[in-house]
């Protein structure tokens, strides 16, 4: 038998394995222990009872998926209680899907293998249909894939009609029957376990990681994304690259990702065709397609020098990053100074009660952050009371209270913002008072 028989007729069997074992690593215990706590709180109005059947009946029998998806979104009983409590007819309206997630358990473990035939380095990680409390339908941490079944396996019959507005954009989510994209979805998250890290230092960062994730589950399922806004993007590319490339140096994610946010497009998660279109445009211009897919998967996303040499390679933008983030550092409003007394001084009086600090440009007055400096909290100076910006909003004043001969420190963060949006460069303020 030739060798590349041999090969074949072996590649052919390991994908039967996994298509028929994918309890192996898809676990899906979780969901049952939470109806069964679930049908228990129901069943007594003894409110006092239910926190017990949460603890015992579901996080106390869950797995580690579980503990992993309470730990990634900050899930405790008591979010589980008040979501089952408030929302009695979505919980109602979702549940037969939420138990078949067995269904789709080989669908995944064929996918996961054709992942591995085009990535030659992919990790094995356990996959866990768990049960959240309307934060996220899909997520990671330790490596291993969570999914929020109540959400990822919701479809258009799902109610939503009890959510407040801070949950509005599940309407549009369970209108996309998001039950149909389960596998695509899984894939996707399975590629963010095998990434160095998944989260990224500023947006266009977090961006690349989400979009090479999005991206890989496209090539690999042969199925076009189900996110709106990639369709968007492609209709709006020139408007879209314009406006990211002023705000992709940004800390934040803004309302670019994970976001509910109004903004100029009226599309929530524009940061997913950012960072979709970047990958695509890098793999097309790639002689070695599967290279390319392990390229932008080992990508050091946090590293700037690597990441804007690979997002210059997919010439998404018509000029270098390092040109556009140098234009936008020469943009970025600053502090221009301290008006009772010069930055760094020691002999500051301490019955000063007021400080006011001056920036260079007329700043947004809905904005503002402040951060400890270096010397920690022991030498903050601490704010009384935040008394606003000036009328021309070149100035934003704060009351103190000082002590002789001590040392303070102050950082006036990049959560302070231009008119324009774009954050100012921090600025520690730092001086010590007289005896």
């Amino acid at each position: 038998m030739k060798p590349s028989t041999l090969l074949f007729l072996l590649s052919l069997f390991l994908l039967k394995a996994n298509a028929q074992n994918p309890q192996q690593y898809i676990i899906t215990s979780d969901i049952k222990n939470f109806w069964t706590a679930y049908d228990k709180i129901k069943e007594s109005s003894d409110s006092t009872l239910h926190i017990g059947y949460i603890n015992d009946l579901f996080i106390k029998q869950g797995t580690d998926g579980l503990k992993s998806i309470m730990k990634a979104r900050g899930y405790t009983a008591k979010s589980y209680l008040d979501a089952i409590r408030h929302y009695p007819l979505f919980w109602r309206s979702v549940r037969a899907n939420t138990l078949r997630a067995n269904e789709f358990a080989d669908s995944i473990a064929i996918e996961v293998d054709k992942l591995a035939r085009i990535y030659k380095k992919l990790k094995p990680a356990r996959i866990y249909f768990t049960v959240g409390a309307l934060r996220t339908n899909g997520t990671t941490l330790d490596g291993n894939v969570l999914i929020g079944s109540e959400l990822a396996l919701a479809d258009a019959q799902t109610v939503s009609s009890e959510f407040p507005k801070a949950l509005s954009h599940l309407k549009t989510f369970f209108g996309s029957n998001p039950i149909n994209g389960t596998v695509f979805l899984n894939v996707h998250e399975y590629v963010h376990t095998q990434q160095k890290s998944s989260i990224g230092y500023n947006l266009l960062s977090q961006c690349v990681i989400e979009g090479a994730a999005e991206f890989v589950a496209v090539t690999v399922t042969g199925k076009p994304s189900s996110t709106p806004a990639i369709y968007f993007g492609t209709q709006h590319f020139e408007k879209v690259r314009s406006v990211f490339a002023r705000q992709m140096f940004f800390e934040d994610s803004g309302f670019w990702l994970y976001s509910n946010a109004d903004n100029e497009f009226k599309m929530r998660d524009l940061g997913y065709y950012v960072g979709y279109e970047i990958c695509r445009k890098y793999y097309q211009n790639a002689k070695d397609k599967n290279l390319a897919i392990s390229e932008m998967i080992t990508l050091d996303y946090n590293n700037p020098s690597a990441l804007y040499q690979f997002v210059d390679r997919s010439g998404y933008f018509e000029k270098p990053v390092s040109k556009l983030n140098r234009a936008y550092e020469k943009d970025r409003p600053v502090v221009i100074g301290i008006k009772e007394f010069k930055n760094g001084s020691k002999n500051v009086d301490p019955n000063l009660t007021g400080i006011t600090i001056n920036f260079s440009t007329k700043m947004d007055k809905k904005y503002r952050n402040f951060e400890l400096g270096p010397l920690g909290e022991t030498h903050l100076l601490r704010i009384k009371e935040f008394k606003g910006f000036s009328d021309d909003g070149y100035s934003a004043s704060f009351d103190v209270a000082l002590k002789p001969n001590k040392q303070y420190q102050l950082v006036i963060g990049s959560g302070f913002r231009d008119e324009n949006g774009i954050p100012l460069k921090a600025y520690l303020v730092n001086f010590t008072t007289a005896n």
